[in-house]
């Protein structure tokens, strides 16, 4: 693997009928992304050749066809041409099975060439659920379709902004299933998970902040039990296994207390408990990571943005903070260390 002071990010630009195209471009054309890594887009060139021609970016491309005629100089953006996919199939800003194939085809090209070591981390532009459904995939999501090209049973999944660590005990489940899933074995698990993952990227004995179910953290079972039945045992148990765990802390402040206190961690029981936190502090600035892939994979927080697709409007912030932090924990990542 490229040990250079650079990594080299590969970059898939997402469903092709999104603002995946747009803002890989706009990505690309920001000079300080090149201080920190080599960036390459894996997509297809016809596609990022006509947003550029009606958008009027000004981006130059060049095609590499290997890895090691890759240079990483501002001002040329390097393509892996995927060949998949005509302009004219695209339907700009809608779900279709072609543009659904296409960003599952930039997925495997990169996770391919990131196992055989020639790609030191992935960032990846937005797909659409629906669109890959429509192509036959039997995966939900990006971080599904990544586990299984891997052989990855249960990847991690943890959001980073301005500091916080969050993690999801569930994610895509249903809310009144998210809370079933509270239970005092799989918050000893996903928080024993949390403290090996951290050390994979340099944080040894984390201080991990568990967030509470109910308002108040149930105000001692006056408003629901959850607390008392499952959380605080899990804590205990994790404490007594040599731990750094707090909690239960109310979510309506553990996430505000984290940015003062400086905790390594919080874990979110459920998805929109962390994902308004952390899109309310800093919408376009906060990056998915995925932890516990052969490699580090960084992605934007936000969707395929199929009503703005095109049209110039979409901003390539998420994107930009995905790549750098991609080459930032390239460096450090190692799951020897796990």
């Amino acid at each position: 693997m490229n040990s250079l002071a650079r990594p080299v990010v590969g970059i898939t630009i997402g469903d092709p009928a999104g603002i995946g195209p747009e803002i890989s471009i706009k990505a690309l054309l920001e000079k300080s992304i090149f201080n920190e890594c080599m960036p390459i887009l894996v997509g297809d060139l016809s596609v990022l050749e006509e947003v550029n021609r009606r958008l009027s970016l000004g981006a130059n491309f060049r095609v590499i066809d290997f890895l090691e005629e890759a240079r990483g100089i501002a001002g040329r953006i390097e393509v892996i041409d995927a060949k998949s996919v005509d302009v004219k199939d695209i339907t700009v800003g809608a779900a279709s099975a072609t543009s659904g194939r296409a960003s599952i085809l930039y997925i495997k090209m990169a996770v391919e060439h990131a196992l055989r070591g020639k790609i030191n981390a992935i960032a990846t532009a937005p797909i659409n659920k629906k669109a890959i459904n429509m192509a036959g995939s039997e995966h939900i999501g990006h971080t599904e379709i990544l586990a299984a090209l891997c052989g990855v049973r249960d990847p991690l999944t943890m959001f980073y902004v301005r500091g916080l660590r969050i993690f999801f005990l569930t994610r895509h489940a249903p809310l009144a299933e998210a809370i079933k899933a509270v239970k005092k074995e799989r918050i000893i698990e996903a928080t024993l998970r949390i403290n090996k993952a951290l050390g994979w990227i340099g944080i040894h004995n984390p201080r991990i902040a568990i967030a509470a179910l109910n308002p108040h953290a149930g105000e001692d079972g006056l408003i629901g039990d959850e607390e008392i039945r499952e959380i605080i045992p899990a804590i205990k148990e994790l404490r007594d296994m040599g731990l750094n765990v707090v909690g239960p802390l109310p979510a309506d402040s553990i996430f505000h207390q984290s940015l003062e206190r400086g905790y390594d961690a919080i874990l979110s029981l459920y998805h929109d408990q962390g994902h308004i936190a952390a899109k309310t502090l800093d919408f376009y600035g906060t990056v998915a990571v995925t932890l516990g892939l052969p490699f580090i994979r960084t992605s934007v927080d936000h969707g395929t943005a199929y009503d703005i697709a095109w049209r110039g409007l979409a901003s390539p912030k998420s994107l930009i903070e995905a790549i750098k932090l991609a080459a930032r924990l390239s460096k450090i990542y190692n799951l020897s260390k796990g």
